[in-house]
């Protein structure tokens, strides 16, 4: 079983790695649900990117809350919480505009 505890340390421990990992995949991912909705691909392709997405915007927000759990309060940590509600935003926003463009465009064609 998983001890919060340690998870937390090796979270604050490898914080270098895990944000050159988190902060470029929260940004592709991101784009890639922009793109998918944009070129209007299909609901399945842009849940899959957005769910992707926002597991890494999740994992995001849980680093940067051990950080907080400890006390540090510093511009990076800001920054990176920015970052990931910025994504997880930007992706509920794909989905919904594909919802809604697609039932739009489909009363249009029966029109």
């Amino acid at each position: 079983m998983l001890d919060f505890n340690t998870l937390t340390e090796f979270s604050r421990a490898n914080c270098v790695g895990i944000c050159a990992f988190l902060v470029p995949a929260n940004l592709l991912t991101t784009l890639l649900t922009i793109i998918l909705t944009a070129k209007q691909r299909p609901a399945r392709q842009i849940w899959q990117a957005a769910g992707i997405a926002s597991t890494f915007a999740f994992v995001m927000v849980m680093h940067v809350y051990t950080w907080f759990m400890i006390g540090v309060v510093m511009a990076p940590t800001y920054i990176l919480l920015s970052l990931a509600i910025t994504c997880w935003l930007a992706n509920l926003t794909a989905i919904w505009w594909q919802r809604r463009y697609t039932h739009t465009l489909s009363l249009s064609k029966n029109t």
